[in-house]
């Protein structure tokens, strides 16, 4: 069984988080919630979440991949250096990072960008560029295990496209 974590943060964006959480789920895919390890609650708009694991305690040699929701949760998420450390380690090993919106925060953050091709939420695109990454405004952008896309609206693309390198593995 794939197994895949999700990034929480307080802010973090209800539809980014959840629709690709349930669509994991339905595909028969573990979806593990890694919240920082800064609060046991994380907020957002429309409610609270309990986090699932402190990112210190997850081993990334049984994580398929990651995704990581927007809002301003990513604000928060790029300090964390063990949630860094996760998007390194996967992205280095060939398994699914997937950012949308301004998660493309975390990804300038970990150093993972230089020659990639992205795409985000337009008011993040010059940290991309500066980071070294093409930017490309469409609503989802492949290239190679990082999967990124750019808003709320773009996430049935987003899930989909993630779902698909998932079952290519």
């Amino acid at each position: 069984m794939k197994k895949i974590g999700i990034f929480v943060e307080d802010n973090y964006n209800e539809i980014e988080f959840w629709y690709p959480y349930y669509r994991m789920l339905e595909e028969g895919f573990e979806v593990v919630v890694i919240g920082s390890g800064r609060a046991d609650v994380y907020t957002s708009k429309l409610g609270t979440l309990t986090r699932g694991l402190n990112p210190a305690t997850i081993k990334c040699a049984e994580l398929d991949g990651v995704i990581i929701p927007g809002g301003y949760a990513p604000d928060k998420m790029r300090v964390s250096t063990q949630m860094l450390k996760i998007v390194r380690e996967l992205f280095d090993n060939d398994k699914v990072v997937a950012a949308i919106c301004h998660a493309g925060w975390v990804l300038v953050s970990a150093g993972i960008l230089k020659g990639k091709k992205v795409t985000a939420c337009l008011s993040i695109k010059d940290d991309l560029l500066n980071a070294g990454a093409e930017f490309l405004d469409q609503a989802v952008v492949v290239d190679g295990n990082l999967i990124t896309s750019r808003v709320p609206d773009d996430v049935p693309a987003f899930s989909r496209e993630i779902i698909n390198f998932l079952n290519s593995k």
